[in-house]
Formats: structure tokens, sequence, C-alpha cells
């Protein structure tokens, strides 16, 4: 069953997302929030699907947009390019948080069928920023899991930044959608001024818990290279190599079906969390 939800925060701003949940009464179910990445939803491509099958596996699945990814009404357009220009680190982990107080206060569908003592955090791409970012030394978080998750946070180039720095925004281009994608001021402040505070490889070496990182041979090297870096920094990290995988495990948007890589991207999900459950 999917069971759809919003989540109004301050500004105008709302969470909307989706509850993956198998209605068979029995035990409670872990939870799994599913952040996306950087340009992504969470309609885009396999997501909707991993998460059914995620589900089909006895986890609760909450699959959801940040506030301001852009993404509004339509679901599946940047159709609030205005937000995605001010969405900064700081605005993700601000709405991991209300989900979680929205999990904790029974304000989600199916919340009955959840065990809230286990939560776990999945991203991919940048969403395993964010994962790490809100779960390392979180007590409400259980586990932490990363599909092709980024080692740094700084994903800015110097061109970018220096148009930035002329001119108030930058662009970046949405291949997809040949959109001009704006990165405001703002959100480079944000990765400048937190440099310590973001620290990705110093956050999973201090970290507690548990860190499955799910990583693409043939993803884009930088990330190929940040999974070394984040599983050799990792005090309780796992480096699960998924041989042939591109960024989005050799699956496309609009979803023209599943693949090898993403189908052993799933199992080896599920079996982390019930491994630790």
């Amino acid at each position: 069953m999917i069971h759809s939800f919003e989540i109004p925060l301050e500004d105008q701003l709302v969470i909307r997302g989706d509850v993956h949940v198998q209605e068979d009464g029995g035990e409670a179910l872990p939870v799994l929030f599913f952040c996306h990445g950087f340009k992504g939803f969470k309609d885009w491509g396999s997501f909707p699907y991993a998460a059914e099958e995620l589900s089909k596996r006895g986890i609760a699945v909450i699959r959801f947009n940040f506030s301001c990814n852009g993404v509004g009404k339509s679901l599946t357009e940047f159709d609030e390019l205005e937000k995605f220009a001010v969405n900064t680190y700081e605005r993700e982990v601000a709405d991991l948080q209300a989900l979680l107080a929205a999990l904790h206060e029974g304000r989600l569908p199916a919340v009955s069928r959840m065990n809230r003592e286990k939560l776990f955090v999945l991203g991919h791409s940048k969403g395993g920023g964010d994962a790490i970012l809100f779960g390392a030394h979180n007590p409400a978080v259980t586990g932490l899991i990363t599909w092709n998750g980024i080692a740094s946070v700084d994903l800015f180039d110097a061109a970018l930044r220096e148009q930035i720095k002329a001119e108030g925004v930058g662009y970046i281009a949405n291949a997809r959608t040949g959109q001009q994608m704006p990165i405001s001021r703002v959100v480079i402040d944000d990765v400048d001024q937190h440099l310590q505070e973001y620290d990705l490889l110093a956050k999973v070496a201090d970290m507690p818990q548990p860190l499955l990182i799910v990583q693409g041979d043939k993803d884009y090297a930088r990330l190929v290279n940040g999974a070394r870096k984040l599983h050799q920094a990792a005090a309780h990290g796992r480096l699960h190599w998924i041989r042939g995988g591109d960024h989005t495990w050799n699956t496309k948007h609009p979803f023209a079906g599943t693949s090898p890589q993403l189908e052993e991207a799933i199992e080896v999900t599920a079996g982390f969390v019930h491994q630790n459950v």
C-alpha cells in the first residue's frame, strides 16, 4: 500500500511524501527514510519501484521531496526553481528533522505499522550526504545507507562560484529538462561557512551507527573514489560494490524497467536493515 502525505513547514514550505508499507499485520516494521539527490525528486525513475520492493521485504519506506528541491505540486516537474535556488544542506537536514518529528508524533500515514525505534536513512548521491549529516550522532537513527553517495558536500566548481560572486546567482544545466537550474549565494555560503560541521569523512569516523556504502563501479570517478574514502574513514562502515552499476543503477527516467544492478542494491539494503534491527 502507498499512502501520500504532506507536512507543512514555515515560509509556505511543504514536505510531500509517500509511505510504502505492507498491510498484512504482524510485528511493527523498521522504518527507512529515502532521500533523493541533487536535481532529484521522490518520483524520479526507479525510486517508487525501489521503495515498493523494499516494503515487500518487510520495511516501512518513506520517500519524500525535500521542501526546496524545486518540485512542487506537479511532483515530477521543476516548477519551483526559486526554492531550488536557496536549497541548502541546513534546509535539508531541517526537513529530515521535521520528518522525524512527524514520525515520532504519529502524524504519518500507517504509523501504527512502524517501529519508530528502528529508523534507517538512505540517501542517493547528494542525499547520501544529507543522510550522514542528519544521522551521525542522532540517537534516533539506527543505521545509514548511501547509494552512490557523495564524500564531500562541495559540489560546485570554480566557474559557478565566480558567476555567483559576480551576479549573485549561477546556473547549472539540467540535461534532461533543458532548464537552467539557479544556485544562489546562500547555497555556497552554507557550504563554506560549515566546512567543519559538514565534513562527511569526519562524521562517519565518529558516528556510532553502522554505515552501508553501496557504490556502482561504473559511476562517476569522483563518487567511486569518494566511496573508498568514506569506507576508509568510517568507524563502522561496509562498502558493497555493484559491478557494472552506473549512477542510477542502469535505470532511466521515466522508469522503463528494473536492472540487475538496482535489484542488487535493493537486496543488500534490505539485508543491512534486517541485520541491524
